[in-house]
C-alpha cells in the first residue's frame, strides 16, 4: 500500500509538471493604421513560429446618426511577412444602439465591401476567418448577435469575436455570441483612472476573480494577452488622459522627473507621442514586464483545462524588446 501511494504521488507530480511546461502556439495582433513591420517584428514572429497576424482593418463608429468606417489601414506590402492575415474590425458598442434589422443588413454589406477592398488593394490572400472586436452590452446584444449571424450567412466564413473579462464572468447576462471561436481578452482588467490601481492593464487578482469559471465557457476559445504600455496623464484639475505606447524609455529626457515607482512629474511643457503636456502634469507608466506576464501565463495554464492558443497584443518593436523569445514562447 505504501508503494502504491508513492506511485500515485509520483504520477501526479509528472502530470502536473507536464502541464506547467505545456507550450501554447503563439500568434499576434497588429493594431496600427500605418503598418510598419521591421526586422524586430519579423524576427519575433518567425522565431516564435507564429502563423497568424490578426490585423485591424478599420474601426466602425456612429457619428451624426451615420455609421462610418474610421482609421482604415494604409496600403502596405503584405508579402513582407509570411503570415495568414486575419481581418479584425473594431466596432463601438453605440453603433448597435437603435438599429433596425434592415439597417444592420445594409451595414453588413458595406462592412464586407470594405474588407474586400482592403484585401484586394494590399493583395492579402483570402482567409477563412473574420474577427469582430466589440464590447457589447445587454442593451446592444440582440443587434450585435444579429449582425454576426448575417455575416456568417453572407460570407460562409468563420466569424470570431473578442470577449472581455466581464463577459466571461457574467455570461448569463451578456450572452454567448454566435461565433465559432472567442478570443478572451485577459487584459484591460481595471479602470486606469483609479489612482489605487497599480497596473490597470493586467491586475492578476482581478484576472483570477473574473476567470474563476472560465472552463464553463461554452465556446472554443483562445487567450489574448498584453505586451503593451501606456501613460496615465493627470493634469492640474485631476483630469486624466491616456497616451498609448509610452514606455519609461520615453521619459528619459531631463524634463521628466521621477517622483515614485513608475510615476513622473513634467518639469517643462513638451510633447509626448504627439500630445502636448504642461509643466506640473504627472504621468503614471503602466507596462507589462516579463515577471507579470509569466505570472498570468502560469495561472491560465494551470486553470484552463483545454487546449488554447495565445495571441499577444501586439506585434510592435517597443513592446517586444522587453521580452526574450523564450519569455513569449
Amino acid at each position: 500500500m505504501k508503494y502504491f501511494y508513492l506511485f500515485l504521488l509520483s504520477l501526479l507530480f509528472i502530470i502536473t509538471s507536464c502541464r506547467k511546461d505545456e507550450n501554447h502556439p503563439v500568434n499576434f495582433y497588429y493594431w496600427k493604421s500605418n503598418i510598419s513591420l521591421g526586422d524586430t517584428e519579423k524576427d519575433y514572429f518567425k522565431k516564435l513560429e507564429s502563423k497568424k497576424l490578426y490585423i485591424r482593418f478599420f474601426d466602425v463608429d456612429i457619428e451624426d446618426a451615420q455609421i462610418l468606417p474610421k482609421a482604415k489601414i494604409q496600403p502596405f506590402n503584405a508579402q513582407e511577412l509570411a503570415a495568414e492575415y486575419i481581418p479584425v474590425v473594431f466596432i463601438t458598442n453605440r453603433t448597435f444602439e437603435n438599429q433596425s434589422q434592415e439597417e444592420l443588413k445594409r451595414l453588413t454589406e458595406k462592412f464586407l465591401q470594405l474588407i474586400t477592398e482592403i484585401k484586394e488593394k494590399n493583395q492579402i490572400p483570402e482567409s477563412n476567418e473574420i474577427q469582430l472586436d466589440c464590447d457589447w452590452t445587454e442593451k446592444t446584444r440582440a443587434n450585435y448577435f444579429f449582425f454576426i449571424s448575417e455575416l456568417k450567412k453572407i460570407t460562409k466564413k468563420d466569424i470570431s469575436c473578442t470577449v472581455r473579462l466581464h463577459q466571461i464572468k457574467y455570461k448569463s447576462k451578456t450572452g454567448i455570441p454566435p461565433v465559432f471561436k472567442a478570443y478572451l481578452m485577459c487584459y484591460a482588467t481595471s479602470n486606469p483612472t483609479e489612482s489605487t490601481v497599480s497596473n490597470s492593464i493586467l491586475d492578476i487578482p482581478l484576472l483570477k476573480d473574473y476567470t474563476q469559471n472560465i472552463n464553463d465557457y461554452p465556446l472554443q476559445f483562445d487567450i489574448a494577452l498584453p505586451l503593451y504600455s501606456w501613460a496615465v496623464v493627470t493634469n492640474h484639475l485631476g483630469r486624466i488622459k491616456l497616451i498609448n505606447g509610452v514606455t519609461e524609455k520615453d521619459l528619459s529626457a531631463s524634463y521628466f522627473k521621477k517622483i515614485g515607482e513608475n510615476i513622473y512629474e513634467v518639469e517643462e511643457d513638451c510633447f509626448l507621442q504627439g500630445m502636448y503636456i504642461n509643466k506640473g502634469f504627472t504621468l503614471r507608466i503602466e507596462q507589462i514586464m516579463p515577471g507579470l506576464l509569466k505570472e498570468a501565463r502560469n495561472y491560465l495554464n494551470e486553470k484552463i483545462q483545454r487546449p488554447y492558443n495565445i495571441v499577444y497584443y501586439h506585434l510592435d518593436k517597443p513592446f517586444l524588446e522587453r521580452f526574450t523569445i523564450e519569455e513569449l514562447r
